[in-house]
């Protein structure tokens, strides 16, 4: 008699080490290439400073809210107050007043700037490991040293063809050309011009050598002594260290929305562009229409149109816009208030504006961290990152060509990327000089910046060589926001 055996069997997966293929090759995501690309850049840029806006980029952003003036304008500011939010209007103005009296910081007009040697090395260093692992990858048995000396140990241009063969011991006979065959076989070879599949390649490095701030054009950077604040601009925030939610936007009487909740350091960009009453100005990059809605509640713009270039962007604007006014479409007549869809790039309204703000597309660096929908370090819009700076330099070149002489231009990023800030900023400068002749004013906004500087941590500056820049930091988490006056001189 067979008597049956009960067998058990245990299935359990083991865990590999970090080195293992398994594990090294699995998918990086945006937000993770992102990261690591951030900290190799920022960490040069930053220094020490890098860890404490790392962790705050990390952490959600901080909120201001824009009471609507078209609302239940008495209302919405009460309940703002009875909630512990502070009109930033008061904090600024009280700051101000302290420093006038008390304990003002005295600035120069011309900044130490140290950062453009940092860059260079990055760039030097990004460009060294690009080359290291195009060998690796492509010839894997060659060290770079070995590469670049290959010629060098198997051939002696010195010598002639005959010499080299007396010198050879040993040839390969297999090679020879067979006679029957004759010499046709040598027209037929096409030397090697590339590397197969990386005919769209385009380095790292190559972004940052859109950084360059030698000076080949005339550029004048003055300090700007006064920041007009407007009386029925009402923003509210919370103290500093205060990371209290606002309440949600309610329904006024009107039918609109109470408030507008936007990231603090994105109401700086519009409030130093200085709308006077009854100015043409143009939001070259509108969407999604929070800066273009603030001027609008100062009741100064003459004119403004909101501009951008993709329709599903033009919607965001239109549809926030009627939920901060009633009947949109009529008051936009009455406003004189446009909404447009085209290419900042090609807008030839030449001379007709007297305020522009330049809110250009950047690598958003909170939302690259944080998000890998619509992220640009995805390695299929590779090209598109790398090349932003020329698309931001085109439009900000073009923008300035839009401004009447005299007139006043803000360009602003939510990067850290000196590159995308300053660089593109200098890109723009001269190319308009060697188009046009033009000449621009840079307005050094560090003084005016001052009263802020309970409610923002700002960058030092001598990291920054035309505009100010918004860190992120945890006891005030607003930005990245980079941002930069200019004014048209003819």
């Amino acid at each position: 008699m067979l008597r049956s055996r009960k067998v058990l069997l245990y299935l359990f997966r083991s865990k590999h080490s970090k080195t293992h293929w398994s594990q090294a090759q699995k998918k990086q995501f945006a937000k993770d290439q992102a990261l690591e690309n951030f900290d190799d850049f920022y960490g040069q840029v930053f220094g020490n400073r890098w860890k404490s806006i790392r962790v705050a980029l990390l952490t959600e952003h901080k909120y201001m809210a824009l009471v609507n003036q078209f609302g239940d304008n008495e209302r919405t500011t009460a309940f703002l107050e009875a909630d512990g939010a502070i009109n930033l209007r008061d904090i600024y103005n009280a700051k101000k007043q302290y420093l006038t009296q008390e304990n003002k910081e005295m600035f120069s007009d011309d900044k130490i700037f140290k950062l453009d040697q940092k860059i260079e090395a990055f760039a030097e260093n990004q460009q060294r490991q690009e080359v290291e692992r195009l060998y690796k990858e492509n010839v894997p048995d060659l060290t770079r040293r070995d590469a670049e000396n290959v010629l060098d140990e198997f051939v002696d241009y010195k010598k002639s063809l005959n010499q080299t063969l007396r010198d050879d011991a040993e040839m390969d006979f297999q090679r020879l050309i067979d006679p029957n065959v004759g010499t046709s076989g040598l027209h037929e070879f096409i030397p090697a011009s590339k590397l197969k599949g990386m005919e769209d390649y385009v380095p790292e490095s190559d972004h940052y050598k859109y950084y360059n701030n030698s000076a080949d054009f005339p550029v004048s950077i003055e300090m700007e002594h006064n920041l007009d604040f407007p009386e029925n601009l009402n923003i509210f925030t919370y103290e500093r260290g205060n990371v209290s939610d606002f309440r949600p936007p309610r329904t006024c009487s009107t039918s609109v929305q109470s408030h507008f909740l936007m990231d603090g350091a994105s109401v700086l960009p519009a409030l130093v562009l200085d709308v006077q009453p009854g100015d043409r100005v143009l939001d070259a990059c509108a969407a999604p229409g929070g800066k273009s809605l603030l001027m609008l509640q100062t009741l100064r713009p003459g004119t403004l149109v909101c501009n951008d270039a993709q329709e599903s962007r033009v919607n965001r604007i239109k549809k926030l816009m009627n939920s901060y006014f009633y009947d949109f479409g009529e008051s936009c007549k009455k406003q004189r208030c446009f909404v447009t869809q085209q290419d900042a790039r090609f807008l030839n309204e030449y001379e007709m504006y007297d305020r522009i703000l330049v809110d250009v597309p950047c690598t958003t660096d909170r939302h690259s961290v944080t998000e890998n929908d619509n992220n640009i370090f995805k390695s299929s819009r590779v090209k598109e990152r790398l090349r932003l700076p020329e698309l931001q330099a085109a439009i900000l070149s073009n923008c300035l060509k839009l401004l009447r002489p005299g007139g006043t231009l803000v360009y602003s990023t939510c990067s850290l990327s000196p590159v995308q800030n300053d660089g593109v900023v200098h890109m723009a400068l001269s190319n308009v000089f060697s188009d046009t002749g033009m000449t621009v004013t840079v307005r050094d906004l560090s003084l005016v910046m001052q009263p802020f500087s309970d409610m923002y941590k700002f960058a030092y500056p001598n990291t920054l060589k035309y505009g100010q820049l918004v860190l992120p930091f945890l006891p005030a988490n607003f930005g990245p926001m980079y941002f930069c006056k200019l004014v048209r001189n003819n």
